[in-house]
């Protein structure tokens, strides 16, 4: 590029500045930043323009256009450069530390939960400068760097693992639709809870199950002895195929849900719904198969459907009394995936649909790494 003469302050812009005011700091501030970036090149060369000097260190190279945005709006540089590509003006430097802390500022506030055009709005009022909601969506991508490693990283050794599912809108080719949600807990031998994973995919859910699943154990899961998860279909045969010698555990609360849409009169409810508490609370599995069986004879005559349904549902939530007593209050549901999971509806609420399943994988995987950082760091969740 052809040398940039604007490096004094004109009487020309000199007369604009009291002509016009604040409105002309853009191209102060560009003039002001172009003649000091030039006067770096020349001491790093260690010789002005055309100077022949024993101690010149090589040769200037023209100038190269660099936009930032500043606090005052878009300001386009004359950056100046050097023939080995050796200098890069530090008034340039800073501005681009700056602006990476606005980019993270911006993904930070996303993640927390504000919408996209929210973002835009207080950006614009804060800083004066005027953001769409796609630039906003590209600055939150900045937080792959950061989520990628934690979504790859070892898995290790865990005995317990706990799985749940659930669904957000996703725009897909012009169309929304539900993309499957799925996430892993581990505990670890230490005790510890921790978020092993996330995946987005509107994909078959069988696919979509297999797929999460062999990715944790290509990165080294491994010593599970219990997996608690809900009866999804999908999830069943993706668990057969993956790791079919593990005892599986049903959530108990779900069977509970479930086990109302088989009970024929309101007033039964609430009988119910304590009978089945009373099985899943049992002290140990020979008395919780008395009560089971008891349940199918009293409902024999009076609820031929709910009589039916607990012989082959209810024995799937008691494979926990084959673990130690002290770990079945914590292993029976995948209760200790909800918080999460509220902190997700929570602020995924405010998005609303996404644009695209890496949007909604950035997001959840975000709020999933901040909340395994709280376990790791918190107590211990199972004494093992």
């Amino acid at each position: 590029m052809t040398r940039t003469p604007d490096c004094t302050l004109s009487d020309r812009l000199v007369e604009l500045i009291t002509d016009e005011g604040f409105d002309a700091l853009p191209d102060l501030m560009r003039i002001t930043i172009n003649a000091a970036m030039q006067a770096e090149r020349q001491q790093h060369l260690q010789a002005a323009p055309y100077e022949r000097t024993a101690e010149r260190r090589g040769y200037a190279n023209g100038f190269k256009p660099k936009t930032m945005t500043a606090r005052i709006g878009k300001v386009t540089f004359a950056a100046p450069q050097v023939r080995d590509g050796s200098f890069y003006p530090q008034a340039l430097e800073k501005g681009v530390r700056s602006e990476r802390a606005r980019t993270l500022s911006l993904a930070e506030m996303y993640v927390q939960g504000v919408s996209t055009r929210k973002v835009a709005v207080i950006t614009e009022q804060l800083r004066g400068v005027e953001l769409t909601s796609t630039q906003v969506s590209r600055a939150a991508a900045q937080l792959d760097t950061v989520l990628e490693p934690w979504r790859t990283r070892p898995c290790g050794v865990m005995p317990y693992l706990l799985r749940d599912a659930r669904y957000e809108k996703v725009r897909i080719d012009g169309q929304v639709r539900d993309a499957a949600v799925l996430i892993a807990m581990g505990i670890a031998a230490a005790g510890k809870r921790t978020i092993l994973g996330a995946s987005v995919s509107v994909r078959e859910q069988e696919v979509h199950w297999r797929q999460f699943l062999q990715r944790l154990l290509a990165r080294g899961l491994s010593g599970v002895q219990l997996i608690t998860g809900d009866a999804h279909t999908g999830l069943q045969a993706a668990r057969a195929a993956c790791c079919g010698g593990v005892p599986w555990q049903r959530c108990q609360f779900h069977l509970r849900q479930n086990a109302q849409a088989y009970v024929p009169r309101q007033e039964l409810k609430t009988e119910v719904a304590a009978d089945i508490r009373a099985i899943f609370t049992a002290p140990n599995r020979h008395e919780a198969d008395a009560l089971l069986t008891r349940i199918v004879q009293t409902y024999a005559t009076t609820a031929s459907k709910l009589a039916t349904w607990p012989e082959t549902a209810l024995p799937e939530g008691l494979t926990v009394f084959a673990m130690p007593p002290a770990h079945r209050t914590r292993l029976r549901t995948v209760n200790g995936l909800e918080r999460l999971n509220q902190e997700i509806r929570r602020r995924t609420h405010v998005v609303g649909g996404f644009p695209n399943e890496a949007s909604c994988l950035r997001l959840i995987s975000a709020l999933a790494m901040e909340t395994g950082d709280e376990w790791e760091a918190g107590k211990i969740y199972l004494t093992l």
